[in-house]
């Protein structure tokens, strides 16, 4: 048996993702969880809340390496408080953490910018509470999930009408890849703020979900929309993008095509 890595967050997208990834090598994995379920032999499920700090200090008992990747919208400074105070009492050897590109670039000033972007806010919080804590630490910032466009796109998809924000680019990376990633940071030596990683490819807004509809042959209006706030003209500029960190490796077209069991979609010309 060996000393067992903590995941929060580990069963949401990216967290199934890694705990698999630690269970196929071996690892023993514990998953802090507010709903536990039941695991495979060698992954661990334990009750424990964030939010209120609740369970957390028996879920850090005995992990050396911790993997940090439980937030929500505005939620993260908070969660991450807790953890890190109950990780240090336990002497917590690595703290891993999943933060996004951008996180230091767009400033979240008024209401509009917490409602539409308030998720770059806290994950720079957190990134400060993980950096100030005392604890060894590693921090990867990725661009967002092509799994979450896809989830997105799917909801917006069942109306006919589609709003897309005029001149926002986004460069989705597959989760998979930031899994990949995360797994190797967390088993190698804390390295404090690690190079971002981004998709291989910028779209806009709309040609994120043209491409979806392309591929499900759905017909829907996609209107352009003005955005508004200075969180927004950040994103404008691109400062959510790090096209000197393109490494990952599947398009939007690609993972389209392939959560679809599609062919492929062949080249796809964007504006």
């Amino acid at each position: 048996m060996n000393t067992p890595i903590l995941v929060t967050g580990g069963t949401g997208t990216l967290g199934r993702l890694v705990v698999a990834r630690f269970h196929g090598l071996g690892r023993d994995v514990r998953v802090l969880s507010r709903h536990p379920g039941q695991g495979a032999a060698g992954i661990e499920f334990v009750a424990a809340d964030l939010t209120t700090g609740e369970g957390v200090e028996a879920a850090v008992a005995g992990a050396e390496v911790i993997v940090h990747l439980a937030g929500t919208q505005l939620g993260d400074e908070v969660k991450t408080r807790r953890l890190v105070e109950a990780a240090s009492n336990a002497g917590a050897r690595h703290l891993v953490y999943i933060s996004v590109v951008g996180a230091d670039r767009i400033p979240i000033q008024g209401r509009i910018d917490r409602t539409m972007f308030g998720y770059f806010g806290s994950k720079l919080a957190a990134e400060r509470v993980v950096s100030d804590s005392g604890i060894p630490w590693t921090t990867l910032r990725a661009t967002q999930f092509e799994q979450s466009f896809l989830s997105v796109a799917k909801g917006m998809a069942r109306f006919p009408v589609l709003p897309a924000p005029a001149g926002l680019r986004f460069q989705p990376i597959d989760a998979r890849e930031v899994a990949d990633r995360l797994v190797e940071l967390a088993l190698g030596e804390p390295a404090g703020l690690v190079a971002e990683m981004g998709g291989p490819r910028v779209y806009t807004m709309g040609e994120l979900i043209r491409i979806y509809l392309r591929a499900t042959n759905k017909r829907r209006l996609v209107v352009s929309v003005p955005t508004m706030g200075g969180a927004a003209a950040a994103v404008r500029a691109g400062a959510n993008l790090t096209p000197d960190h393109a490494v990952g490796r599947t398009t939007w077209e690609g993972f389209v095509a392939e959560s679809l069991a599609l062919p492929s979609l062949g080249p796809v010309p964007l504006s």
